[in-house]
């Protein structure tokens, strides 16, 4: 025969209009608006977290839910099962409780029309489909789980067990049970252990949207609870935290608990309630739940001093203050909520358009391979021209990274560089001595100019490659840059476009390269000494006299013979410039060719012109025995390789030495070689700037034109010339093996997304 039905809200062993449930049944009226709300938000966000754990999401979105703590054997197992109604958790004197809970009771409607009990049911979430009607098999199932992830030992885990409970006699509530505090390690327990379980619970408690459950027993000191400690570290403010005082049915004689529920001891703005548990005699000799809950409703009816706060004792009063905060605490996050579901939404569904669709027609392929090489082409043509959505507000890059190394780096490069930091004074005096030949000229030549200045302008070709190099590199960086999210689905279509990439930015570099040589070939094959900006010889001269001036006063220098250089001609050509004299020159070649007077002896009497040819007086400055006295030229009668007769034997032969392999400039330097090394440095200098900045003009556009212009012009039809072939759709829009998986996933989340969006627009308070 059924039994009557029972309160909703009341577990079954306490049937209403009875006298024992007078209490109960007074504060168990619920508001239907409340209960409404309750039916409807609360299911829908135990779906939510139904799917988000099977998808591994579970951190994205933080729903509400009640997470139960406690020290061991606090009564925290006792309490859930006094909720339920039935005995369903693993029970023993070690910690139980190694993995968290995740209990969802669903509230089971009873319609008119049946005339049957209603069926209470179990159902695990690894388990799909089958239900548990034995709630002895739910324990079991519990501790096979269990013992599937940990083994036998007494370890812990965080990854969680969900069950979901239907029943008419519970409140549609979501609870987390927490392992048990524990301080001291058993059995293959970490040393560690109470860290690690403390971890745990505030992993699940910190969040805004996470209601506490603080279970403290009555016979123990409240202010040291340890739910209440880790209670107060994640709320401070105790805004969220519902205390449970357990077992005050094995308090002290003549105490109470009064002030502990009134929250004198330890405030709660949600406070506290008060309930009786099983004692372990009462388990083991099968005490039902429903003899237990009548157990509690006697005992508080028999204290007085529980009276008058009824409504703050009894399992069934911490069930209906549970829904009713769930429920409060689910309006209060709702916007939020609602506002992070759609934040989830718009992120899943651009990364479900990045997964795109798969099609097994050719049509259909070549127009997704078609879309893929277009989106790609654009895109590096708007990194490059600065247009691209993406912009960085942090960091140059693109084409303006291109433009920075032109300007930045290769120009002002350039312009730092001093064309004679490597040329010395006696570098260009050298040169400038070469340039004579095997005589001495009167003007400064045109050839060392010529050849120090083609020297300077070679020095030019090596920062104009390393230029290119830099730009090719960016090049290479904005085309990784350029990669659509679709492209990352087919991993051999990427390879592939990595590769004609980089070929064709290779292709482009080598005729960049090319025009670079020529512009420095031009410029060193023509010395255009007639270029406007060309300082000239007549200025050189100019500031080189100046510069000299400035160094000694007027006087100094006419008497060091400066008076003799002619005065500069404005009007003349830089390869006249500058008139040198022999005089000096032939001074010194007598000194240093004059023997010393010890070897000087006069000529004997008698002795003829022939025989004084032989001497060396006329070398060093005395009358050349070749012209006789009628200025005619003397003709030797012998030859240089015959033996010297007529000489005293005591004269001994004169041995030059002989000249050193590597001869260098080393007299001292002369004021009119001051000079010339002043002009010839003023002339390269003045025509080193002019091929500089033609360079610095046209190596830039070389490179635009030959390498960057050139591949954003080109690299679509490359695309198309290269990879748009029907042969090769199949093999290059292979997706990776997980892309269908995260794109089933994808649409599964979005799916729930929207009907729970959906779900929380219509619903009104």
């Amino acid at each position: 025969m059924a039994q009557p039905q029972a309160n909703p809200v009341l577990p079954p062993a306490i049937a209403p209009g009875s006298p024992s449930a007078a209490v109960p049944a007074a504060s168990a009226t619920t508001s239907p608006p409340a209960v409404l709300l309750g039916q409807s938000v609360i299911p829908l966000v135990n779906k939510l977290q139904d799917i988000f754990a099977q998808l591994g999401s579970a951190s994205t979105i933080d729903l509400p839910q009640v997470a139960v703590v406690g020290s061991q054997s606090s009564g925290k197992s006792s309490v859930l099962e006094a909720m339920v109604g039935r005995d369903f958790l693993p029970r023993g004197a070690d910690i139980c409780t190694r993995r968290p809970l995740v209990l969802q009771l669903v509230q089971t409607v009873r319609r008119p029309e049946d005339r049957a009990e209603l069926v209470e049911w179990g159902e695990f979430l690894h388990i799909p489909g089958r239900r548990f009607t034995d709630f002895t098999a739910i324990r079991k199932e519990i501790q096979a789980e269990t013992e599937r992830e940990l083994g036998t030992n007494k370890g812990i885990s965080e990854k969680q067990i969900r069950l979901k409970i239907f029943s008419p006699n519970v409140l549609n509530i979501t609870l987390v049970d927490l392992p048990g505090i524990t301080k001291v390690p058993v059995g293959d327990q970490p040393s560690d252990i109470e860290a690690r379980v403390r971890t745990m619970i505030l992993n699940y408690i910190k969040h805004e949207t996470c209601i506490i459950l603080a279970v403290s027993p009555a016979n123990a000191d409240l202010a040291n609870s340890d739910a209440l400690q880790m209670a107060r570290i994640a709320d401070p403010d105790g805004s969220r935290t519902i205390g449970v005082i357990t077992k005050l049915d094995i308090m002290d004689r003549g105490t109470d608990a009064r002030n502990f529920l009134l929250g004198n001891v330890v405030p709660l703005r949600l406070g506290y309630i008060g309930v009786v548990n099983r004692s372990q005699e009462d388990i083991q000799a099968n005490k039902t739940i429903r003899e237990a809950l009548g157990y509690e409703e006697n005992f508080f009816r028999s204290r007085p001093v529980y009276h008058s706060l009824a409504e703050r004792c009894g399992v069934p009063q911490l069930a209906k203050k549970l829904n009713s905060i769930l429920v409060q605490h689910i309006r209060a996050i709702l916007p939020d909520l609602k506002a992070r579901i759609s934040t989830q939404m718009v992120t899943l569904q651009k990364e479900l358009a990045g997964y795109g669709e798969l099609t097994d027609s050719k049509s259909g392929q070549g127009a997704l391979l078609l879309n893929i090489l277009t989106k790609y082409s654009q895109g590096f043509q708007s990194i490059v021209d600065g247009k691209n959505e993406e912009m960085s507000t942090t960091e140059l890059s693109g084409g303006a990274r291109i433009h920075y190394i032109f300007q930045s780096i290769f120009v002002r490069s350039l312009e730092e560089v001093d064309p004679c930091d490597d040329l010395t004074d006696e570098d260009i005096r050298t040169a400038i001595q070469n340039a004579t030949g095997p005589k001495n000229v009167l003007f400064v030549p045109e050839v060392p100019f010529e050849v120090l200045v083609r020297r300077q302008i070679a020095r030019l070709l090596e920062p104009s490659l390393q230029c290119a190099r830099f730009i090719y590199d960016e090049l290479v960086k904005i085309s990784h840059r350029s990669e659509s999210y679709e492209l990352q689905r087919f991993p051999v279509l990427r390879r592939r476009i990595e590769e004609v990439v980089a070929n064709f930015l290779r292709e482009g570099l080598a005729p960049a390269e090319t025009m670079i040589g020529h512009l420095i070939e031009m410029e060193m094959d023509y010395i255009n000494t007639s270029h406007p900006a060309f300082i000239g010889g007549s200025k050189a001269v100019e500031q080189a006299l100046q510069q000299q001036r400035g160094a000694k006063d007027a006087s100094e220098w006419k008497d060091s013979g400066a008076d003799r250089l002619p005065l500069p001609d404005k009007t003349s050509k830089a390869r006249a410039i500058l008139a040198r004299t022999n005089a000096a020159g032939v001074v010194a070649h007598e000194h240093s060719l004059k023997p010393p007077a010890s070897l000087e002896k006069p000529a004997p009497s008698g002795t003829t012109a022939v025989n004084s040819s032989w001497g060396i007086t006329s070398i060093f400055g005395g009358s050349d025995p070749r012209i006789n006295g009628n200025g005619k030229e003397h003709v030797l009668s012998r030859g240089y390789s015959e033996p010297a007769q007529g000489l005293e034997p005591s004269f001994s032969s004169i041995q030059l030495r002989e000249p050193p392999a590597v001869l260098r400039a080393t007299d001292a330097q002369t004021e009119q070689e001051t000079v010339e090394i002043v002009v010839t440095r003023l002339l390269l200098k003045s025509y080193y700037d002019i091929v500089r900045k033609n360079i610095q003009d046209s190596v830039p556009k070389a490179i635009m034109h030959f390498l960057v212009n050139h591949v954003k012009r080109e690299l679509h039809s490359v695309f198309i010339r290269k990879l748009y072939r029907e042969s090769l759709f199949e093999e290059m829009l292979q997706e990776k093996e997980e892309i269908a998986a995260k794109r089933k996933r994808c649409k599964e989340i979005l799916r729930v997304l929207q009907q729970a969006a959906w779900e929380l627009d219509t619903l009104s308070f």
